[in-house]
C-alpha cells in the first residue's frame, strides 16, 4: 500500500485522480454560477442549497482532494527538475509530442491557480460558507458578485485567473487520463481534442460570468 503513494507511477495516478474530481467540482461550480446571469433568485435558491449542511460536509472532502492534487504535484515537478538537472532543460530542441508550453510551465500555472484560489476564498467563501461556520450570516450572493465584479481591475485578476486554469486544464485533462493508461497515440490526439473543448466550455462559462457581473454591476446590461 506504501509504494502507491510513494512511487512515481502511483504519485502521477494519485494527481491524476484527484486532478479529474476537481474538474469535476468546476463542472457543477460552473454550472451553478452561470444561473447567476439568467436569475438572481435562481442564483439566491442555488446558494442556499450549497449551505445545506449535506451539501456543506463535501466542502472538506473538497479541500483534501486539492491539497493532496496540489502536494503531489510539487512532488513530481520537483523530481522532474532534479531528473533534468535544472529547470532550464526543459528548453530543449527536440520536444516529445506530449510536450507544450503549458507542459513546461505547469508549476508556474499551478502558482497563479493557488494565489487565485486564495483571492477567490477571501472575495466568496469566506463571507458566505465561513461566515455561517462561525455562526453569522451570510453575505447577499448577488450583491457579493456586484460589488467584487464591480471593480475592473479585480475582474481583471479573474480573467486572468480563468486562462491560467484553462491553460493548467488543457494539459492536466489529458495528461490525467495518460497516467492512468490511455496512453496510445490514437487516444492521446482525441484527449487533446476533447479536453480542449471541456476546458474552454468550463472556464468559458466562469469568463462569462465574470464579464456579466462586471457588466450589470456597472449599468452596462
Amino acid at each position: 500500500m506504501a509504494n502507491i503513494f510513494t512511487s512515481s507511477i502511483g504519485k502521477k495516478v494519485i494527481m491524476s485522480i484527484s486532478g479529474l474530481f476537481l474538474i469535476l467540482f468546476l463542472v457543477l461550480h460552473m454550472g451553478l454560477n452561470i444561473t447567476s446571469i439568467f436569475s438572481e433568485e435562481t442564483f439566491q435558491q442555488v446558494c442556499d442549497f450549497m449551505a445545506l449542511p449535506i451539501v456543506s460536509i463535501l466542502v472538506p472532502v473538497l479541500a483534501f482532494g486539492f491539497v493532496i492534487h496540489i502536494v503531489y504535484a510539487f512532488i513530481l515537478t520537483l523530481g522532474n527538475i532534479r531528473a533534468r538537472g535544472g529547470y532550464n532543460r526543459y528548453a530543449v530542441p527536440n520536444k516529445a509530442p506530449t510536450d507544450s508550453w503549458a507542459s513546461r510551465n505547469m508549476i508556474v500555472l499551478g502558482i497563479i491557480v493557488v494565489l487565485g484560489l486564495v483571492l477567490h476564498l477571501t472575495h466568496f467563501w469566506a463571507d458566505m460558507q465561513l461566515a455561517e461556520w462561525m455562526g453569522g450570516e451570510s453575505a447577499n450572493p448577488n450583491e457579493l458578485m456586484a460589488s467584487t465584479f464591480g471593480n475592473i481591475w479585480i475582474t481583471l485578476l479573474y480573467l486572468i485567473w480563468f486562462a491560467a486554469i484553462w491553460f493548467h486544464l488543457t494539459h492536466g485533462f489529458w495528461s490525467a487520463f495518460q497516467s492512468i493508461g490511455l496512453s496510445n497515440t490514437i487516444w492521446f490526439k482525441r484527449l487533446k481534442v476533447i479536453g480542449i473543448v471541456i476546458v474552454t466550455a468550463i472556464m468559458g462559462g466562469f469568463a462569462l460570468t465574470a464579464i456579466y457581473a462586471y457588466l450589470k454591476a456597472n449599468g452596462i446590461v
